[in-house]
């Protein structure tokens, strides 16, 4: 049994420890913004954040995840309002098919977190590893850097386990139902 904190919600995993984080989030946990896209951690579709560092899902083992916060994209808003970046995205109308977006969002957001005052080629360097196969990065780093003084007044993403029992979430079972899975307007941004 592996346990693991996603977007602040403390679940525990059966199943085979090496199993890509990936599947876990998106087949038994229902949280599909997370994205497959080349399987070999190369394009950035399926980055989140584990601990302090953001990482490609479909490369990451199940247990590696184990005692530290996993945040997916859908773990970046807060009460149904979209993450400064997220948000930014949309007025930006910076994304075209959306697929790669939202690990665009979960990296952007770390790095801003990281260094509030990047500038373009900083961002540009950061979202290196995220392919955009419609062309839409330059107005993806516009975006984020539209967002910069919104995440400043936000507080260090730090998802904590909350008090009392974790669900068992059984891997390549049933989808989870403990945890609640956004809508699908709050899928992605």
């Amino acid at each position: 049994m592996t346990g693991l904190v996603v977007n602040g919600t403390a679940v525990s995993v059966e199943g085979d420890p090496d199993t890509p984080l990936l599947t876990v989030l998106r087949d038994d946990l229902g949280l599909v913004g997370t994205r497959f896209g080349c399987g070999q951690g190369l394009c950035g579709a399926c980055f989140v954040r584990l601990g302090d560092t953001v990482v490609p899902s479909c490369q990451t083992p199940v247990w590696q995840a184990e005692g530290q916060p996993v945040t997916t994209v859908e773990g970046l808003s807060a009460d149904g309002t979209p993450h400064p970046v997220q948000q930014a995205l949309l007025d930006h109308q910076a994304a075209q098919c959306g697929f790669c977006i939202s690990g665009i969002v979960v990296r952007a957001a770390a790095l801003l977190e990281e260094e509030p005052d990047a500038d373009a080629d900083r961002v540009a360097d950061a979202l290196d590893r995220n392919l955009c196969r419609c062309g839409a990065h330059r107005r993806i780093v516009a975006a984020v850097l539209a967002a910069r003084p919104a995440v400043s007044r936000l507080a260090p993403l730090a998802p904590q386990p909350p008090d009392g029992s974790s669900p068992v979430v059984e891997v390549r079972g049933a989808p989870a139902t403990s945890l609640e899975t956004p809508g699908p307007s709050e899928a992605t941004p």
